[in-house]
């Protein structure tokens, strides 16, 4: 028997340079309380070896911690989630002393650093190298834009790409700050969010730079004007530090959408579905009430998945109640109960 309990929305933990997987395990343990590593991997649908991965991330910072000794072969430790609040606070102050040795590192000037740095010599240098990186990221894209005006010319050139990177579903933080320009890129934000991409506003930024992979990070000469180039870093402890510097300012951004959990808007179709399978409807009796073809459920579904970036129904309930997108019919979930 498993109780679901509805509580404080948990905020989205990649903004602490978590993984997407930390933050499906973390939000179970909270939601469901006390579980084993295969109890964890059978409901949200993920191996055993990437629950376990995620459970060591989670560990290092003390959001969880392992419950007795652990049965069975060894591996199959029981865990518990710490509050949302102390989960907060503990990465908060974790981030917090990684900031001098980033600041330091990005504003001591180029000679005298240990490491090579190649030189973009203007706009469209930069952009072409880009362009480039962008095609072969893979896992994870960073970027810091302190201009208070992006003009259409710009945010032309960067939608696609941001775009193409969720679709690839690279996972995807901007730092901005808020616009001026009439909002375009507040709709722009509001479309990533939609996508999946995560967005954070500051009232300061000290420098433009976009990071690939954690991997090769591009530093803008004049973080206001592209025109005088760019520094390409490829250097391990270069790009660290900037990756650090980057995540000092996303915890201390505003998030627009409600406790760093993004909005998602639901299409009317959605909703219905949502709300049938909520009451405990089958995809038959749901296809029925509505009208709609079984298939056109499955479908449904599966888009609505893919918007949020996630791989199962289970992990899709979790996803939709963080964000306030549905709200459960009662307080309490039974497991086994055939409603």
């Amino acid at each position: 028997m498993r109780k679901l309990t509805i509580g404080k929305a948990v905020p989205l933990l990649p903004r602490w340079g978590l993984s997407a997987d930390a933050d499906l395990v973390y939000r179970y343990l909270v939601s469901f309380g006390p579980q084993t590593t295969t109890a964890v991997a059978a409901s949200l649908g993920l191996g055993l070896r990437r629950v376990r991965t995620a459970l060591e991330q989670l560990e290092e910072p003390s959001l969880v911690q392992s419950v007795g000794e652990p049965s069975g072969s060894g591996f199959d430790a029981t865990w518990h989630a710490i509050p949302v609040n102390k989960a907060v606070t503990t990465l908060r102050r974790r981030a917090a002393p990684r900031v001098p040795a980033a600041a330091a590192v990005a504003s001591q000037p180029v000679a005298d650093r240990r490491f090579a740095v190649r030189h973009l010599p203007d706009r469209a240098a930069s952009r072409r190298r880009i362009a480039e990186l962008v095609t072969v990221e893979s896992v994870e894209h960073l970027s810091m834009n302190p201009e208070e005006v992006i003009s259409s010319e710009a945010l032309a050139v960067a939608a696609p790409m941001d775009i193409a990177l969720l679709e690839r579903r690279v996972r995807l933080q901007s730092l901005g700050r808020a616009p001026t320009d009439g909002d375009r890129l507040s709709r722009h934000a509001t479309r990533l969010a939609q996508l999946g991409g995560m967005y954070r506003e500051a009232t300061r930024l000290p420098h433009k730079l976009m990071i690939f992979d954690r991997r090769i990070a591009l530093v803008a000469v004049d973080p206001l004007d592209l025109d005088h180039g760019t520094w390409e870093f490829d250097d391990p402890t270069a790009v660290d530090s900037l990756v650090r510097l980057f995540l000092r300012h996303w915890t201390d951004a505003t998030d627009p959408h409600r406790d760093g959990v993004r909005d998602i808007v639901l299409t009317p179709r959605e909703k219905a579905v949502i709300a049938l399978l909520a009451e405990g409807h089958t995809d038959d009796t749901a296809a029925q009430r509505l009208g709609m073809s079984r298939r056109s459920i499955t479908y449904a579904l599966r888009g609505l998945m893919d918007r949020i970036g996630v791989e199962n129904r289970f992990q899709l309930g979790l996803a939709l109640g963080a964000m306030y997108a549905a709200t459960p019919p009662q307080n309490t979930f039974t497991e086994g109960d055939d409603r």
